[in-house]
């Protein structure tokens, strides 16, 4: 074992010696890796109880998308400032914090008496899981520092993130089918118990700045402004683009960021420092994380109303059906990150997962009334899992390498708030323009007839798959243009590679 002391890195903060923690490293990974898994599935898990959850509780259609739309308005708005108090509190403390919070609100959640506290209880998850995501992304970067354990975390990190909207389908789909859609909630305070323990257990604590302080008027412009722009999106789910709540938060989302990125360039203590983003790789990380992010609702959501609406599957068929690309994705993630990264670097590799997904939901497009799931529908949703684990954990693993420990926090924060957004512009995009195309499908057809209604519901499916396909070429030739060629060279300023 290799032994350094520990040194001050930048604005006063103590990075730890590499010694320390290291030797459980492996089991810090899995308390992060089932942290992430516990929100990453969050996201989705509940989408399949909603229905059992209005019958019980009584309320309506149209208030059915604020059980959604409230975890993800609390979670993408406040990720920068998680990020930020995980540098400046202590990644640790944020960590556990988090944890407990989020067990604690998902209790709330599972024992909901009615819409107003179910709705709260997931805002309360959102607040939580935005101090929580942050802090174990950044424990991440700053636990595997040795180029070679850290592409082989990051696979599993990002097998994890893209993963897991499949795996919280079909465990929502086992526990809303043969318990009660209570326990999608409750589930989580089995994950949070489990990482509380390893946490207090594993994790060292680190010494924080105290002469930094909080960034309060850039705090109030970044929060408010990605309310505004994920409310905005969310609104365009249900209303017209050209309702004045969609374009209004919308516009003014996009103003209140404007003015949060002038602030940066003079606040003394910028909640996001202009150099985090300023880095090519860096910068082109994020973007291919946003897109995928987007895209990947387009395999998500609307292949799942395919596999039941059109095909007839139960909510357990439906989550089965996802495991090929699955273990697509993981597969190819291992590859990614532990041997074609490391020999050519990220700016072949991402944009080549792009384009092999891309593929995929284009080939999702030929699905009909008649296909088999052996056939037709597994063979795309491979090659969609197979090109998403080219993108997934290189990018996320790109976006934080090098990074000093004092913004490790914030940068992992923006990868998060990147994924959030990505899928909040592509939910609404979607849902928008399927709902065109079935429109436009039924002009001067009889739409009382059911199998106009399903050829309807399929022109919405390709119609959303293509423009998912849409989103993966523009990343693909954003991410060709922006990476840097060869594998990036090790920042000097990195905390010492640990050798057990």
């Amino acid at each position: 074992m290799s032994h350094a002391p520990a040194r001050v890195a930048d604005a006063g903060t103590t990075l730890p010696s590499p010694t320390q923690g290291s030797r459980h490293r492996w089991w810090v990974l899995a308390v992060i890796g089932i942290a992430q898994l516990m929100v990453v599935l969050d996201a989705t898990i509940v989408n399949i109880a909603l229905p059992s959850a209005q019958q019980d509780l009584g309320f309506s259609n149209g208030n059915r998308q604020w059980v959604i739309t409230a975890y993800a308005l609390a979670f993408g708005s406040l990720l920068l400032l998680g990020g930020r108090i995980a540098d400046l509190v202590g990644r640790k403390a944020t960590f556990l914090v988090g944890l407990a919070g989020f067990a604690g609100a998902s209790a709330i959640g599972g024992a909901a008496t009615g819409f107003s506290m179910l709705v709260a209880a997931r805002a309360g998850q959102g607040v939580f899981a935005a101090l929580l995501a942050p802090a174990a992304l950044s424990l991440l970067t700053t636990t595997f520092t040795d180029a070679r354990e850290r592409a082989k975390a990051f696979a599993v990190y990002g097998s994890i993130a893209g993963a897991g909207g499949a795996i919280g389908l079909l465990l929502g789909g086992v526990l809303t089918e043969y318990m009660n859609w209570r326990w999608t909630l409750y589930v989580n305070l089995f994950f949070a118990v489990i990482a509380l323990v390893g946490g207090t257990l594993l994790l060292q604590r680190t010494a924080r700045d105290k002469s930094a302080t909080i960034d309060i008027p850039g705090t109030i412009l970044v929060s408010a402004g990605l309310f505004c722009l994920v409310y905005g999106f969310s609104n365009a789910e249900t209303h017209d683009w050209d309702a004045a709540a969609t374009w209004g938060f919308l516009a003014v989302g996009t103003l209140l960021l404007a003015a949060f990125a002038w602030w940066q360039t003079r606040a003394a203590h910028p909640l996001l420092p202009l150099r985090v983003l300023l880095d090519r790789n860096r910068g082109a990380s994020y973007i291919a994380v946003l897109i995928s992010g987007a895209s990947m609702f387009g395999v998500f959501l609307f292949l799942t109303y395919y596999l039941q609406q059109s095909l007839g599957y139960t909510p357990v068929q439906t989550g089965l059906a996802f495991l090929p690309m699955v273990a697509g994705l993981m597969i190819m993630t291992v590859v990614a990150t532990t041997r074609l990264v490391p020999r050519t670097g990220p700016k072949p590799i991402v944009p080549l997962g792009m384009g092999i997904a891309a593929a995929g939901l284009a080939w999702m497009t030929t699905l009909d009334l008649t296909s088999s799931y052996a056939t037709h529908v597994m063979p795309p949703l491979i090659t969609v899992g197979l090109g998403l684990g080219l993108v997934m954990a290189p990018a996320m693993s790109t976006a934080t390498a090098g990074i000093a420990a004092p913004d490790a926090g914030v940068a992992s924060a923006m990868v998060t708030t990147m994924q959030q957004i990505g899928g909040s512009i592509g939910t609404a995009l979607l849902t928008t323009v399927s709902a065109s195309a079935a429109t436009d499908y039924l002009a001067g057809k009889n739409p009382k007839d059911p199998t106009v209604l399903a050829h309807a519901a399929l022109e919405t499916y390709s119609t959303a798959y293509w423009w998912s396909a849409g989103f993966l070429v523009t990343g693909l030739v954003v991410s060709g243009l922006l990476y840097r060629r060869g594998v990036p060279k090790p920042d000097q300023n990195a905390t010492p590679a640990v050798h057990m």
